[in-house]
């Protein structure tokens, strides 16, 4: 799996679905942890869902093992796989883990130094703790859609992102644990929620509302409070500016054919800009249609002025930068031949490719694992033959 990489002595359980739980197990997974994901038996699209391009970028550079944790057997394998790991995360419903038998309480006196990672829909206790919840639901309560969209209709996010947050923010939270771990000995149980991540998310606009006392509305594709800050239509496409105040409001006033416009009675402070955005994103805008999205990026950026284009996903992949930043690495897939994967956005001095193995197929290292605790390979249905 890559000796050399910063989490390579670390062991991970993944017994995770759905998308927030394996966004944390792959932050582990891509810097080196052997991940060993604890998969059910299949079902009848078992394979199909493992062959797709989502489960392939979600679950690359793991190791599958299956156990049927229902049965008594296979229960006490998953305690043997606890006893030598390091890091188990979850993400079931409050209530199954304990029911099951394997909660933080019987972890925890199982192995004290492992760090035990969950994340639920709205947390591990209180009112809502049994509920389900998927990513839409907790755009919706937890604040976003309020302030997504325009004309009063609420929107969704483009990307599951209470989903993606849940999962960053508990990896950060087990790595901190991890670190503690190295002082103390003892291993914590770390948790967040899709709710308290899309609040966290919010930052700002949450805090317009805690400390402010104000209820912050739609903006749609402008900033909240500053202006010039946002997107407007070309003659061609639409492009982005970030020119609010300072020299980069004055230099985007002069090439954007508006010079003095910042010292109009009615624009000549931030607090006027504020107040009015409307009615000077109306004669920006009616500006910045006489000219091609490309004829504006180049423009803005000759003046020092943050601007951008608004891509499609092809079209941002095709961008000079992105092909100079290698956003993708291929990897060899034994059926689905190469595949090319979205690599980790973070990068560090001296390590290789976060993307080294594809998503394995069902149980595909049931027999490695097995044999690694000494307890048998599975046979031909499945069941184990014993060593023990």
């Amino acid at each position: 799996m890559g000796a050399d990489l910063p989490l390579a002595d670390l062991r991970v359980i993944d017994l995770t679905v759905a998308r927030a739980g394996p966004n944390c197990v792959r932050q582990l997974a891509d810097w080196g942890a052997d991940v060993i994901r604890i998969d059910a038996p299949p079902n009848r699209t078992s394979g199909e869902r493992r062959h797709n391009s989502d489960f392939q970028n979600l679950h690359r550079n793991k190791r599958s093992i299956l156990l049927d944790l229902t049965t008594a057997e296979d229960k006490a394998t998953l305690m043997r796989l606890v006893d030598g790991a390091d890091i188990l995360v979850e993400n079931m419903r409050p209530g199954v883990k304990s029911r099951l038998g394997f909660g933080y309480t019987e972890v925890h006196q199982r192995n004290p130094r492992l760090v035990y990672g969950s994340i639920s829909g709205f947390g591990q206790d209180g009112p809502y703790a049994d509920r389900g919840a998927y990513d839409q639901i907790i755009q919706g309560m937890g604040g976003l859609m309020s302030v997504t969209g325009t004309d009063g209709v609420p929107a969704r996010a483009g990307i599951a992102l209470s989903d993606m947050a849940a999962g960053l923010y508990l990896a950060v939270g087990i790595l901190v644990a991890l670190h503690e771990r190295d002082r103390t000995g003892v291993g914590r149980w770390v948790q967040t929620s899709l709710l308290e991540s899309m609040v966290g998310m919010l930052d700002m606009q949450a805090t317009r509302w805690t400390v402010d006392h104000e209820v912050p509305g739609q903006e749609g594709n402008h900033h909240p409070t500053l202006v010039p800050m946002g997107t407007y239509r070309s003659s061609d496409g639409y492009v982005n500016v970030a020119a609010p105040y300072g020299r980069l409001l004055d230099r985007f006033f002069a090439v954007s054919g508006l010079p003095g416009l910042q010292d109009d009675e009615r624009f000549d402070s931030s607090a006027k800009r504020s107040q009015r955005r409307e009615e000077l994103n109306e004669i920006i805008g009616t500006q910045m249609r006489e000219r091609t999205t490309a004829e504006w990026v180049a423009v803005l950026n000759d003046a020092g002025v943050p601007c951008g284009p608004v891509y499609r996903i092809d079209e941002m992949f095709a961008d000079p930068q992105i092909e100079h930043l290698a956003l993708t690495e291929p990897v060899e897939h034994p059926a689905l031949g190469q595949l090319a994967l979205v690599r980790n956005p973070v990068r560090m001095t001296g390590v290789g490719p976060t993307v080294r193995q594809p998503s394995p197929d069902l149980g595909e290292h049931s027999a490695q694992v097995l044999a690694e605790l000494d307890l048998g390979t599975p046979g031909p249905s499945g069941e184990r033959s014993a060593l023990r």
